[in-house]
């Protein structure tokens, strides 16, 4: 797979602002400060095209990126910020909620997490949220390129038994820095959805 034409479509807080389409959308979401931008950034090969921030907890709004006009890549905000208000907190959790639930066109939602740290409540509650609704949820440990091949495979084996995944279950890894594997994470991205 490879993606040849990325543009920004809109930015939606409500179901009524989504596009209208049976277009196949794949969801990105993670922690603040996982690589969510970096990742889609990388994989479509273009630096800007995600506003990348150093500030976590940036990105407050549902944005839609249309892939080679036939698909979207959908960015979910970001949650486990703990500088912002438990309102704040409430109100993401609602938005995630309202995009995940009965959203026909979503067919995979890549759970992302940094390959350095134990998974925490957070990412327990959205995988087992994603797995709730129904979704095909794929898991892509990011950051791989600060960790050693030893120190990968003990990732691995945390996620799992944290998140209660079976021994087989693929987890991909990716550096959006080092871009090794890309062709092979799209792949495995756009399976089953195109």
């Amino acid at each position: 797979m490879e993606i040849k034409k990325a543009e920004f479509i809109i930015s939606a807080v409500r179901r009524d602002q989504f596009p209208n389409t049976d277009l196949p959308e794949i969801a990105f979401v993670g922690r603040s400060n996982v690589g969510k931008s970096s990742i889609i950034n990388s994989l479509t090969n273009r630096r800007k095209l995600v506003k990348v921030s150093s500030t976590p907890g940036k990105t407050r709004l549902i944005n839609y990126f249309m892939i080679n006009e036939n698909s979207y890549f959908v960015d979910l905000p970001g949650y486990g910020y703990a500088k912002i208000s438990k309102e704040e907190k409430k109100d993401w959790g609602k938005m995630i909620e309202t995009y995940l639930k009965d959203r026909v066109p979503l067919k995979k939602v890549i759970l992302l997490l940094d390959c350095r740290r134990v998974p925490n409540e957070d990412d327990i509650l959205m995988y087992n949220w994603i797995v709730h609704y129904g979704y095909n949820c794929m898991i892509v440990a990011t950051k791989s390129d600060k960790l050693n091949k030893n120190e990968l495979f003990k990732s691995e084996k945390v996620m799992k038994e944290t998140l209660k995944l079976p021994a087989d279950y693929k987890i991909l890894h990716y550096s959006s820095l080092k871009r090794v594997g890309t062709s092979e994470l799209l792949d495995n991205i756009f399976e089953g959805v195109l």
